[in-house]
């Protein structure tokens, strides 16, 4: 399939589906970008594709440095609720043309990686509410 521009893309896709919103999927293109950006310099120059685990873990960290603790209030009003949402706008991307995808990628790259509260709400607690939020029992677990 060839490639499309991602604004088309994402006019494309917010028309046809509106679970996501339009600033998710920029979002999406910038972490994506972000991790080929990273692994090109960890490798020396080495062109390789980005799969799903690490998709997320560069998400994770760039929501965090750009967000904040703001960053669950911001993906909840842009309809991300967990990984898996990540891997649907992914596949969603994938399936208008704007991204590309190897044989071995899947939807399930994205199930189970990190839980959003224990990723985008808890580094930002105070120390003494991230350790009642750990202890066993607690109501917040």
């Amino acid at each position: 399939m060839q490639k499309i521009d991602f604004k088309d893309a994402v006019e494309s896709l917010i028309s046809s589906d509106s679970r996501y919103a339009g600033d998710a999927y920029y979002f999406l293109q910038e972490v994506l970008t972000q991790a080929v950006d990273k692994h090109y310099k960890e490798t020396g120059g080495e062109d390789r594709h980005v799969g799903g685990e690490e998709l997320l873990e560069v998400f994770r960290a760039r929501a965090k440095k750009k967000f904040g603790p703001m960053a669950i209030s911001v993906f909840e009003e842009w309809g991300i609720n967990s990984c898996e949402d990540i891997g649907e706008m992914v596949f969603n991307l994938i399936d208008v043309g704007a991204f590309g995808k190897s044989e071995q990628d899947c939807r399930e790259d994205f199930s189970g990686g990190y839980d959003f509260k224990e990723a985008f709400v808890t580094p930002f607690l105070p120390v003494s509410k991230r350790e009642k939020e750990k202890r066993p029992g607690s109501r917040h677990q």
